[in-house]
């Protein structure tokens, strides 16, 4: 019903930046919707998906430690989209990173909001 659509990964050098987007969109264009929290995640070979940041529908983001002071996560409320900014990016940075949203869909039902998943974006910082 809902659909998360990433955009802007690929390949960095290290030291370098990245800009990720993530917007929501109705599958079907009769799909009304309300986006509460988003964040994004990230997946590198061998190793579990981990929280990278995550943002409230009011504006308060939260970090990883790991990329506290390099990365900012902000939001277009107007849009549902949300944005990663990575700077100074690292190496260790390189994973498959996917966009996150808990989603209202009209009608609400006791089960919601539900999570909704994004494709997964490729970051790679490399030499």
């Amino acid at each position: 019903q809902v659909q998360l659509v990433e955009s802007g990964g690929g390949l960095v050098q290290p030291g370098g930046s990245l800009r990720l987007s993530c917007a929501a969109s109705a599958a079907s264009g009769r799909t009304a919707f309300s986006v509460s929290g988003m964040g994004w995640y990230r997946q590198a070979p061998g190793k579990q998906r981990e929280l990278v940041a995550a943002i409230a529908h009011n504006g308060t983001p939260n970090y990883a430690d790991s990329v506290k002071g390099r990365f900012t996560i902000s939001r277009d409320n107007a849009k549902n989209t949300v944005f990663l900014q990575m700077n100074i990016l690292k190496p260790e940075d390189t994973a498959v990173y996917y966009c996150n949203a808990d989603i209202f869909v009209l009608p609400i039902s006791p089960d919601q909001p539900r999570a909704y998943w994004g494709q997964g974006t490729q970051v790679t910082v490399a030499s």
